[in-house]
Formats: C-alpha cells, sequence, structure tokens
C-alpha cells in the first residue's frame, strides 16, 4: 500500500496559478481541478488517508465510510480503489448526476440519505447515516471532513505553501468556504508570509457557517448546515455572503469573460473577487482566488437554463 500512496502522491498538488484579464487589479486564479481527480479536495483526502494508515487506523479489511456532497467523495473513491480499500460514500439528493453516476461507478455500495434534517438540508442526516453505519459495523474508519484535523492540515502542508511561494506580495486571497478546512490551514499558512494579506471567505445564503439562518440551497459544493470548529482557526478577514444567483452570474462571467468553465464554488469566488476589486479599487493590488473544479459535474445545474429558470432567479450574467 505504501508504494501506491507514493505513486498517488505525485499526482496531487503544484497546480498551476492562471493571470486573468484584468485592467482593475492583478487578479490570478489557482485552477484546482488539475489535481488528478479533479478537485481541491483531493488533498485532505490523500492527507486524511495516508495519516490514518501511519497511525494503523485503517488496514486492508478497512471499510472507509464518508459523509460528502460529491468532490471529497470522489477522491476517496478514487483513492481507496488505487489503495484497495472499501469506500462507502454517503451521499444526499443535491449530488449533481454527473458525481453521483461517478461514485456509482467507483464504489460497489453508495449510501443515499433521502430524509430532511432539522435545517432544511440533508448534511446533518448523512452525519447521522455514517455513525448508524459505524455502530453497526466493524473496522470502519470516518475520515470525518468535518471534525478530522488532518483536514485543514493537509492545506496548511499544501496549497497554502504553494500559495506562499508562487507570490512575492499577495494583498487578497478569496475563496469559498464549506467544512473550514481549505480556509484555515491557508490562511495560518499564507498569514505567515504575507500578515497584511487579507482573507475572504465566501458563502452562499442559506448556509449557517456565519450565524446566518438556515435556508434550502440547490447549489452543492459550498456552505454547510453546520460550522466546524476549523472556523475558529481559520484566520478570516472579510465575509462574503452571495445569493445563488449571483454564484450563477459568477461561474457564467467567468467562462464568458475568461474562458474558465468551473464550478459553482469557483464562481463564487470569482464574483467575491470581482466585488471586492470594485470596493478597493487600486488597480495595483494582487488578489488571487482560489477555483476547486471544473464545471464538468454542473453542466445540467448552474450552467443550464431550464434548471436556472426553475430554481434560481434568471440571472444577468452581467460581470464585467
Amino acid at each position: 500500500m505504501q508504494q501506491q500512496l507514493q505513486k498517488v502522491s505525485k499526482m496531487i498538488g503544484n497546480t498551476p496559478v492562471l493571470k486573468l484579464d484584468s485592467v482593475d487589479a492583478g487578479l490570478y486564479v489557482k485552477l484546482e481541478q488539475y489535481n488528478a481527480f479533479g478537485s481541491i479536495k483531493d488533498r485532505p483526502a490523500f492527507y486524511v488517508i495516508s495519516k490514518a494508515l501511519q497511525r494503523g487506523d485503517i488496514d486492508e479489511n478497512t471499510i472507509i465510510v464518508e459523509s460528502s456532497s460529491g468532490n471529497y467523495a470522489i477522491a476517496l473513491a478514487r483513492i481507496c480503489k488505487l489503495l484497495g480499500l472499501t469506500f462507502i460514500p454517503v451521499i444526499d439528493p443535491n449530488i449533481t448526476s454527473e458525481k453521483e453516476h461517478v461514485l456509482r461507478l467507483l464504489c460497489d455500495d453508495v449510501h443515499k440519505v433521502t430524509e430532511l434534517d432539522e435545517t432544511g438540508g440533508y448534511l446533518l442526516s448523512r452525519l447521522k447515516a455514517v455513525q448508524e453505519y459505524k455502530l453497526n459495523n466493524d473496522n470502519v474508519f470516518h475520515p470525518n471532513q468535518y471534525g478530522n484535523e488532518d483536514n485543514y492540515q493537509a492545506y496548511y502542508h499544501g496549497l497554502g505553501v504553494e500559495i506562499s511561494e508562487r507570490f512575492d506580495r499577495l494583498d487578497y486571497l478569496v475563496m469559498s468556504v464549506s467544512t473550514g478546512g481549505s480556509v484555515a490551514g491557508i490562511s495560518l499558512r499564507v498569514k505567515e508570509k504575507f500578515p497584511n494579506v487579507k482573507i475572504v471567505a465566501v458563502d452562499v445564503e442559506g448556509s449557517v457557517i456565519f450565524g446566518g439562518g438556515p435556508k434550502k440551497r440547490k447549489i452543492t459544493g459550498m456552505g454547510a448546515s453546520l460550522r466546524t470548529p476549523f472556523f475558529d482557526n481559520a484566520l478570516i478577514d472579510e465575509i462574503m455572503i452571495l445569493s445563488q444567483e449571483e454564484i450563477v452570474n459568477g461561474c457564467h462571467a467567468l467562462l464568458k469573460k475568461q474562458g474558465l468553465f468551473s464550478g459553482a464554488s469557483s464562481g463564487a469566488a470569482y464574483y467575491a473577487a470581482q466585488e471586492k476589486i470594485r470596493q478597493v479599487g487600486n488597480p495595483d493590488m494582487n488578489i488571487l482566488f482560489i477555483a476547486p473544479d471544473s464545471g464538468d459535474a454542473y453542466v445540467n445545474n448552474v450552467y443550464n437554463e431550464v434548471w436556472i429558470e426553475k430554481y434560481i432567479n434568471q440571472p444577468k450574467y452581467e460581470i464585467a
């Protein structure tokens, strides 16, 4: 298994940074879709599994079970497949059809919860299903992306280092949030080199992370029905809460203006970065946003006009 781990480690990280067209600032994007399994979640998935193997928490007979809206589950599924381990993802009806299809190709058992939790979402129901599986089965490992410190340590030792080494000066770093692992690990590491950099955390209306009331959300990949302890470690300077309409607008603007076909959390970060550029009005500043994944799994929702008209107010695509 160690040989396979070494092979996988070479497939994750060192993703490209692209300078985008902008006369109003030095605008950059970190393209995490170029990780081996397609998203930023490859990083914590690999780190958590490798650390668990080192500690002896996992052996060849262990069953890995995790709650995920898609990307983390896909990363775990691919890694476990390469290591010869059994993985069971716990998903819900909000997962995109593309991601669910991939998981069913990779995993013999996919558990899909259908019962809404008390917040009107599915996250708490997914976590309950994971705990029930652990109670009823032996030799089960739960990576726990909502509470395992290896989650944010993966970003501290990985993506945070890459960003710090890429820039000589960085004024703003914008990223969408969900579990809080990325913003915690990255902010801690990047502020070691750039103590004055402003970390902008982007969330969606209906998420409870920053104290807002829960509301039904159709866009996946960002926001959450619970606030994890990782946010207590994160060095966040500003918070931007976007509507689902603004996020859709961000996705379409990123595609039309910059030629980047990216996922919902990427569109949200781009929208927020553009708003920050307008607010600051300093063409000499450097601003980086993180694009967690590509738009491949969002063709039938945020890039689908019928879906948009049904679930989101009609977007205007007005971002310059």
